[in-house]
Formats: C-alpha cells, sequence, structure tokens
C-alpha cells in the first residue's frame, strides 16, 4: 500500500494519545475547501510504502500511543486498509479513523473486527446542501446516514464534526444538522481556514459571533458540542 504522507507526531488527531497520523490518497468527493486536496485523485508522490510505515510504527513502540489514519477517504483502500489496520493492532497500536461516511459497509467490517478504536465522521452540512458542500452535482446521502447511524449504534467511540465555511454554512444549516444527528456522542463545529493546499479560492472562515451562534443553535440537538481550531 502507498503511503502518501506521514504526521510522526501529534496530539490533536487521536484524542487522548499520542499518535503519528497515516495519510492515504484518493477520495470519491471533491470538497472545494479541502486542506489536502493533492490526496483527492491518489496521484500525489507516496513518501513510503506499507513496510516502511511498519517499519517506522515498530521503533515508535512505547512512544507514541495510537495510530490515525486519513485521507483523502481511508476506506476506499477496501481490504488492503484492513490488512494493515491488523497489523497495526497486532503491534499494539489503537487506530483512530477518519471518513467521509460514503462506505457504511466497509466501516461496519472494521468496526465489528474490533480494528477503529475511534472514529471521526465528517458531516459536510444539512441534507440540502450537502452535494454543493462535497463539491458534486448531485449525491446519494443513504451511504452517509447509515454511517453516522452506525456510529451513534455504539459498537466504537467516535464523533462528528463539521468543517465550517462562511460561504456554505448558515444557522438553518445548523438547525438542520441538529436534528439529524440529534444525541450524538461528541460533535465538533471547526472553523474553516485557508491554506495554499486548498485547491479553490474565495472561501472564508466565518466570524467568531457567527460561529458562537452555530455552536449554541448545535448544542440544542448535541449538548456536549464544542469548537475546535478557534484558537
Amino acid at each position: 500500500m502507498k503511503i502518501h504522507g506521514l504526521q510522526k507526531m501529534t496530539l490533536l488527531d487521536f484524542p487522548g494519545k499520542v499518535a503519528c497520523t497515516v495519510f492515504l490518497g484518493g477520495c470519491d468527493l471533491r470538497c472545494p475547501f479541502c486542506h489536502n486536496a493533492e490526496l483527492i485523485d491518489g496521484t500525489a508522490p507516496a513518501v513510503m510504502d506499507e513496510t516502511g510505515l511498519l517499519e517506522f510504527l515498530k521503533k515508535r513502540q512505547g512512544l507514541l500511543e495510537g495510530v490515525a489514519i486519513t485521507g483523502g477517504e481511508p476506506l476506499l483502500r477496501g481490504e488492503e486498509l484492513v490488512r494493515l489496520a491488523e497489523k497495526i493492532r497486532e503491534m499494539g497500536y489503537p487506530l483512530k479513523l477518519d471518513t467521509n461516511g460514503t462506505h457504511p459497509e466497509r466501516l461496519r467490517q472494521m468496526i465489528d473486527a474490533g480494528l477503529v478504536a475511534y472514529a471521526a465522521m465528517d458531516i459536510k452540512n444539512d441534507p440540502d446542501r450537502y452535494a454543493e458542500t462535497c463539491g458534486l452535482e448531485q449525491m446519494d446521502l443513504g451511504p452517509v446516514r447509515e454511517s453516522a447511524a452506525l456510529l451513534m449504534g455504539g459498537k466504537a467511540d467516535y464523533e462528528f464534526r463539521t468543517t465550517v465555511v462562511a460561504e456554505l454554512h448558515d444557522e438553518d444549516s445548523f438547525r438542520k444538522i441538529g436534528k439529524w444527528i440529534r444525541g450524538a456522542k461528541r460533535y465538533y463545529l471547526q472553523k474553516f481556514t485557508d491554506r495554499d493546499t486548498v485547491a479553490f479560492a474565495g472561501f472564508h472562515a466565518p466570524a467568531e459571533e457567527e460561529l458562537r451562534k452555530y455552536l449554541e443553535i448545535a448544542r440544542e440537538f448535541v449538548p456536549g458540542a464544542e469548537l475546535r481550531g478557534t484558537e
């Protein structure tokens, strides 16, 4: 398996653990505000292969407490990802998986096999603006809804998160999202930050006042909702 990026240590990506973050290329969405746009089509140069990653993890045993896998969309790797996750588990590392929720059957497979200690799923927007926010003309939300319901079923620890973009979200967005994920364990609103890696220009972070207003709306449905990335 090609590994397209490796952050050797992070205190942020895997809640409560000192972890590394593994980046895998390829994604089935085209979110115009994505920070990892170079990973979308899977053609970005690989920084190492699976063997190199496992050698790195062996050397870091006793120093790292977990492995976070992100993308792109990691679940596009199918059985390759399952086998890698099994090897990571054999080394004693719990795994955190980032997903956009478009592959519930693969997510279920990994959770049922005990390979996912923590899952972070993006809730891009309310259903009416989901396709637009994902950079698509139309989109079947059935798989995304299925993934969300799977996580809320409680077989793995999880969080939902929304990257808030001024041009794509408003108060109504968070009322509709809230109704969708009512009672979720964790929900984070992440302020969009423009970077050189964002492929499309013209997107902005919401004003702090607006962001906090959205948080209060979200808390009507998910009382423990929090802001992330506002420091």
